[in-house]
């Protein structure tokens, strides 16, 4: 094993620590890479500059709930997408909704949710995000029924390049963005081909 002397190779091994994880690495898992100890101050410094090495690059370095990643930029994600084989899964409306409701009113029930949308929740909406990973049931109310209350993970932060709730963009812009998923979909819909009776058919 190479000695490190320099602050450049403690920063590569940094680099390459994160560059192969599958998951975003907390600090108390990057401490362990060294027999050395050094104060947060250090490690502040250690992960700034390796974030400014990788400053004009297509991936970058970002702190996220669970810890650090190097991940790819917003506007080089298009081109990549290219080469996936499968779509990203679509989620509903509701789905959604029920998603927003819980990131900014949490830890919420299965009733407050429906009080909020003015309709029914399916518990298969719920069992979607449970599935994904982005929400969490964290306890459960003290009324009739001891009804589960939902808060979003950490995951949910991860996946949206978050640190924290703070973060998240006004509940407004979330409306706008589910707004205009809704008119692309219907536009699609509205430009497939219609299928014609057969009757129609064999006259044309």
């Amino acid at each position: 094993m190479i000695q490190l002397y320099k602050p450049e190779d403690f920063k590569i091994v940094l680099e390459t620590a994160l560059l192969v994880a599958n998951e975003p690495m907390p600090l108390a898992e990057l401490k362990k890479l060294f027999d050395q100890e050094f104060d947060d101050d250090t490690w502040r410094t250690l992960l700034d500059d390796l974030r400014r090495d990788w400053a004009n690059r297509g991936v970058e370095l970002v702190q996220l709930a669970t810890g650090w990643r190097f991940q790819t930029r917003p506007e080089y994600q298009g081109f990549l997408d290219r080469l996936k084989n499968e779509r990203p899964p679509r989620y509903s409306r509701a789905a959604l909704e029920t998603l927003a409701i819980i990131a900014y009113r949490q830890p919420v029930s299965r009733g407050d949710i429906e009080d909020i949308r003015g309709v029914a929740v399916s518990p298969n909406v719920l069992k979607t995000l449970e599935a994904r990973g982005w929400i969490d049931v964290v306890g459960h109310r003290d009324a009739p029924g001891r009804p589960a209350l939902y808060a979003t993970t950490k995951k949910f932060l991860d996946d949206l390049g978050l640190r924290s709730l703070s973060e998240l963009p006004p509940l407004t812009e979330i409306e706008r963005v589910m707004d205009l998923a809704e008119q692309t979909k219907q536009i699609n819909e509205d430009a497939a081909p219609q299928e014609q009776p057969a009757e129609a058919a064999e006259q044309a």
